[in-house]
């Protein structure tokens, strides 16, 4: 029972990541066989904060390998939050969190986004990175989303 618990609170930690939605793509380099390898834009609405959607850019594997899911993504991507709506805040945010992840390859690499709050100047900090099981990669990006004055982050 108590297994079943650890399973639940696993699975319920893990949907309030947001999800990916594709904005478009284009080809980079032609494959004969198999998809191109492309550059990919996604969309991902912050689950925490109303109003606020980052896009990623970055590179798909294309090919046999990439077609069929064996292939490793680079470690590149690039980041832009936006205020695309009134911002407000259902409960409070803590001060850094990862807001995001996706599998880059089978072999444990992910793509990361984290969410940091800049109090000072009232701000949400959104860093991309990507790590992997063994070694990471350092290439990383950041982009910030002012909030009005007028409006508190609430902080855990």
């Amino acid at each position: 029972m108590k297994a079943q618990w650890i399973v639940m609170a696993a699975l319920a930690g893990h949907t309030m990541l947001a999800q990916a939605e594709t904005v478009g793509s284009v080809d980079t380099a032609f494959k004969l066989i198999g998809p191109d390898h492309k550059v990919v834009v996604e969309a991902y609405d912050d689950p925490k904060v109303n109003g606020v959607t980052c896009y990623v850019s970055r590179a798909k594997t294309g090919g046999i390998s990439g077609g069929l899911g064996f292939a490793e993504d680079k470690a590149e991507a690039s980041i832009a939050c936006r205020q695309v709506g009134p911002i407000s805040f259902p409960g409070p945010l803590k001060q850094q969190e990862e807001v995001f992840n996706q599998s880059l390859s089978i072999l444990f690499k992910k793509l990361r986004i984290v969410r940091m709050v800049d109090q000072k100047r009232n701000a949400l900090v959104y860093l991309t990175y990507s790590d992997k099981l063994i070694d990471g990669s350092p290439k990383n990006s950041v982009t910030a989303v002012p909030v009005e004055r007028s409006i508190t982050i609430p902080l855990k």
